[in-house]
């Protein structure tokens, strides 16, 4: 498990990427109001060049499928990376207190 980063690219500007904040969150979270943690947790920045980031801390394999699942919801360019250091690592901490060793 990693932080990875899904960059969404194409909005003509900040309005229109904070829009689509809203569709992303309902893939990797249908029922907002679920008993329990989302299967992955998630979070959102915004670059300068009004680029939308989805944090999401997971496998390799569940951040690429995402990225292919956000590009469809979409239909923009769509890049999955490693996060940067310092970059969503609040996302591990969620999943540490909501997955607690057994």
């Amino acid at each position: 498990m990693m932080t990875f980063e899904i960059r969404i690219e194409g909005f003509a500007g900040t309005d229109e990427a904070l829009a689509m904040q809203e569709p992303v969150a309902r893939l990797l979270c249908p029922e907002p109001e679920h008993d329990g943690p989302c299967r992955v947790p998630w979070g959102f920045s915004l670059t300068d060049d009004n680029a939308l980031v989805l944090g999401v801390y997971t496998t390799r394999e569940t951040a690429a499928d995402l990225t292919a699942e956000v590009r469809r919801l979409t239909a923009r360019p769509a890049t999955l990376a490693e996060a940067s250091p310092g970059h969503f690592e609040e996302l591990a901490e969620q999943y540490r207190i909501e997955h607690p060793a057994r």
